[in-house]
């Protein structure tokens, strides 16, 4: 019997295992290892996941990498065991929370204070709750709005102009190819008329993906000609901390296995196109496009100019306000 039954299964698994390889060919992988020292980058998120990969490749190749985390035992913590493997750049720890434009606002200051210069932007920090949490910051903006989407706006325009002092100098965003099913409503940006799920889907973690596809957007019009090159990011399905809170069964869990293993993909692979965008030299002269697997990403979703415009002003209204005292 069991003789049989590795008959059945030696061949799946083997199969599985093909397909596996041949999807992580199709992903991609950043080739340009050329050396960054003296560079300086600020990556969001930093501590874990797709940011903690990305710091690490920095780091490798001799970059000097401020690490903006919300929690920083963990942002040390992913130092001590960065620094297991590998000796080489250097790692700032710096508090910030971008729930909370007071945090953006005091981080941004010490940055432009301490760092001459900012050669590369990684706004890669993201969150996913369940909608039925219809979670608030201090603020009053849902988190995702807040975190994934307003927060980014805020810190990137505050440090915009060191960006422009430090030229040629570039702009990452990381949003994900779910933002095609967003929607930008402006009567209901931050989901005050409540949100409905579309599927397995949560409508305000798409609608924030796809608000900084038009920021990225915006950014990268306002940019041209500066030498500050702005680009868009999905990373593609990867395995990271992002939906922890989001519970399943096991009969899920069993379901999805098969999923997991065609499609799934670790923090390395998954911060592959957002390392080729912010330091691949043949980029240099490309600004304002999404990439996915290392290269350029035509998405279904049709952006509308002035949609772009009429959030940039509304985000920028926003934040000020907040420190108009």
């Amino acid at each position: 019997m069991m003789v049989s039954l590795c008959y059945i299964f030696l061949p799946i698994v083997v199969i599985i295992g093909l397909l596996r390889k041949c999807r992580e060919h199709s992903w991609g992988r950043c080739k340009d290892t050329s050396d960054l020292q003296d560079r300086v980058f600020l990556v969001t998120g930093a501590n874990s996941g797709i940011g903690k990969a990305t710091v690490r490749e920095l780091v490798r190749r001799r970059a000097k990498v401020i690490m903006a985390c919300r929690d920083m035992d963990r942002a040390r913590n992913c130092i001590a065991e960065i620094r297991k493997k590998i000796s080489t750049g250097e790692m700032i720890p710096m508090e910030l929370d971008l729930a909370c434009l007071p945090s953006i606002y005091k981080f941004a200051q010490r940055v432009l204070r301490d760092f001459p210069e900012i050669h590369g932007l990684i706004n890669n920090a993201g969150v996913y709750e369940p909608l039925k949490n219809r979670t608030l910051t201090k603020d009053g903006y849902d988190v995702h709005f807040a975190v994934n989407y307003l927060g980014h706006f805020f810190l990137t325009n505050l440090l915009l102009d060191k960006m422009k002092a430090s030229v040629p100098s570039r702009i990452v965003v990381v949003t994900s190819k779910l933002m095609e099913s967003g929607v930008i409503d402006f009567s209901n940006l931050n989901g005050e008329k409540g949100l409905t799920a579309k599927g397995r889907m949560n409508p305000a973690y798409c609608n924030s993906k796809l608000a900084n596809v038009y920021f990225a957007t915006e950014l990268a019009k306002r940019l041209a000609n500066t030498g500050v090159n702005v680009y868009m990011v999905c990373p593609g399905f990867t395995y990271t901390g992002l939906f922890r809170d989001v519970k399943r069964s096991w009969f899920h869990y069993i379901i999805f296995s098969p999923v997991a293993l065609l499609f799934l993909r670790t923090a390395h692979q998954g911060a592959q196109t957002v390392l080729h965008c912010a330091t691949d030299a043949s980029l240099a002269n490309e600004s304002g496009l999404l990439y996915r697997d290392c290269k350029v990403y035509t998405s279904k979703k049709t952006l509308e100019p002035e949609v772009a415009e009429k959030l940039w002003k509304i985000s920028a209204t926003l934040t000020d306000l907040k420190y108009a005292k």
